[in-house]
């Protein structure tokens, strides 16, 4: 039986590993940025052509707080550019979801929607979501419509082919056991094949979402006046390199932190896996 004494001075040891792991973790990110700082005011490229890193930082500061105005007319305004992006990805995204899951589970379960939905949705697929982008202009105009049209259209297929593959590949014996049992369809599906295909789905929305940012920005470049992807390209325009990148930094970050909202989010559905695979790891 181990003691309160035993376990004590394990914690501090474990904090000190985990903190390094940390540490770990941030040389390439801290090594690259120092490259990129020294190389950028060795003076081989003029400066606004690449901005250092400290120029970028500045940059983007004035964006979010507006100390200075070095952004002109952008400074102060990047909460409500970056609003205006993540409710195109969201709309789109949930939508892509909503409709990936439904298709997805009906064609992995039904040989009927699956003889006649899936070879039009395939021969869609391969389509590059901003070969759209005219179309989708001429029927829903200049406004947050269009790009909430692409970014359903690159969410959508991620969703879908996941949930296809997670329904096809559940476990065939948990699918009798239930028939045994007197499950109904509804009851199989529901209970047996929905939760066996969540770790699929759930893949499948991680990359969905990566997929939102990146249509959203290509979105605001052309259809949208509005949002991080119009900033980027206004500041193209004008040579303002450092908001370019402040734009690309931005993207990312909002990219990665919606990367672990869904994470966590699937580490508190699939906690009944996680559960088991210790259990199976004990016995």
């Amino acid at each position: 039986m181990t003691s309160v004494t035993d376990t004590a001075p394990a914690r501090p040891a474990f904090r000190l590993t985990r903190a390094l792991q940390g540490l770990e973790r941030l040389i390439v990110p801290a090594l690259l940025i120092a490259g990129w700082e020294v190389f950028a005011r060795s003076g081989v490229l003029p400066p606004a052509l690449l901005p250092a890193p400290s120029a970028v930082l500045h940059a983007l500061g004035d964006w979010v707080f507006g100390f200075d105005e070095t952004t002109q007319t952008y400074s102060g305004h990047w909460l409500r550019d970056a609003l205006a992006s993540a409710l195109r990805v969201f709309g789109g995204f949930a939508l892509a979801s909503l409709l990936g899951i439904l298709a997805g589970v009906a064609i992995g379960w039904s040989r009927l929607f699956e003889k006649t939905l899936e070879p039009t949705l395939q021969m869609l697929r391969p389509i590059p979501p901003v070969s759209w982008i005219p179309l989708a202009i001429i029927w829903f105009g200049i406004a947050d419509k269009p790009a909430i049209f692409l970014v359903f259209l690159g969410a959508f297929f991620p969703v879908l082919m996941n949930t296809i593959h997670g329904v096809k590949t559940v476990d065939h014996n948990l699918v009798r056991a239930g028939a045994m049992m007197g499950a109904s369809q509804r009851q199989m599906l529901t209970d047996i094949v929905l939760p066996a295909a969540l770790p699929s789905i759930f893949a499948g929305l991680r990359i969905a979402v990566g997929s939102a940012w990146m249509l959203t920005v290509t979105a605001e470049m052309v259809a949208v006046k509005s949002g991080l992807g119009y900033v980027l390209w206004d500041s193209y325009y004008f040579l303002r390199y450092d908001i370019v990148l402040a734009a690309m930094i931005s993207i990312g970050l909002l990219g990665y932190l919606s990367d672990l909202g869904l994470k966590a989010i699937m580490a508190r559905t699939l906690r009944w896996q996680q559960t088991t695979t210790v259990q199976g790891r004990a016995g």
